[in-house]
């Protein structure tokens, strides 16, 4: 069975009001719902680079120990945060997987990693 949840770190981590930074999460695979249901968001059809907040908050289940993912939350991300969410979200949903393709340098092998979170 393929993995529909996938592990993240995220580069900087987000700081709540009580001055905990969150930087484990985890995604899920996007439905064909979580990409048409923002079409609809006042949000969004005011200013289309808004999808991007609100998919992200349809798809990220965890981040740290924070009980709510909403929009206000990822409109708080720093950029290169939501720089790498909005990648990782590219790579799950149009691979199925979290894994780079890369080629050695030396040999010019290909082959493929898996990401891991930072700090591993």
């Amino acid at each position: 069975m393929q993995p529909t949840e996938f592990p993240f770190t995220l580069p900087q981590g987000y700081g709540d009001s009580e001055g905990n930074v969150h930087r484990e999460g985890v995604m899920r695979l996007a439905t064909a719902y979580d990409e048409i249901a923002p079409l609809r968001d006042p949000r969004v059809q005011a200013n289309p680079g808004y999808l991007v907040i609100i998919l992200l908050a349809r798809t990220i289940l965890r981040l740290g120990n924070l009980e709510n993912i909403n929009p206000k939350v990822i409109e708080n991300f720093y950029s290169a945060d939501l720089v790498y969410l909005q990648d990782f979200y590219q790579r799950i949903n149009q691979n199925g997987h979290s894994r780079f393709s890369v080629q050695c340098p030396h040999c010019q092998g290909e082959f493929e990693v898996e990401t891991v979170p930072s700090g591993e």
